[in-house]
């Protein structure tokens, strides 16, 4: 047998798995668009509609309406761009590289919540 014949398998195989990570990538990347989708909305319906500026408080209401709308703007891309980017990340990445960042992911969302129950409630 050559030595074609023997990688071929193998090279079949990752192939194979490529294509369950780009489809688990897509669904990921769908799952935090429909996550995100709200924020989004907000994001645009405040950078579109100048009355949103007095609902921050004086803080806000005192900045100027351009860049109070371009901060808006730069959000709603952000959000735009995320599901995209979580997508690429999990199409691309190594497992390795996905359990430690999801890792980060959850103890930065313990830490929310914690710290969120003790200044706010």
């Amino acid at each position: 047998m050559s030595t074609k014949s023997r990688q071929a398998p193998h090279q079949e195989e990752t192939l194979h798995l490529g294509a369950h990570r780009g489809m688990w990538g897509a669904f990921a990347g769908l799952i935090t668009a429909v996550l995100i989708a709200y924020p989004l909305s907000a994001s645009i319906a405040f950078a579109t509609h100048p009355a949103t500026q007095k609902l921050f408080g004086e803080r806000l209401a005192s900045a100027s309406q351009a860049g109070f709308q371009a901060f808006w703007w730069i959000i709603a891309l952000g959000c735009l761009a995320l599901p995209f980017l979580v997508g690429f990340g999990i199409a691309r990445m190594s497992g390795r590289t996905l359990v430690i960042i999801g890792g980060v992911v959850v103890v930065f969302l313990i830490l929310v919540l914690v710290m969120g129950q003790l200044f706010l409630f």
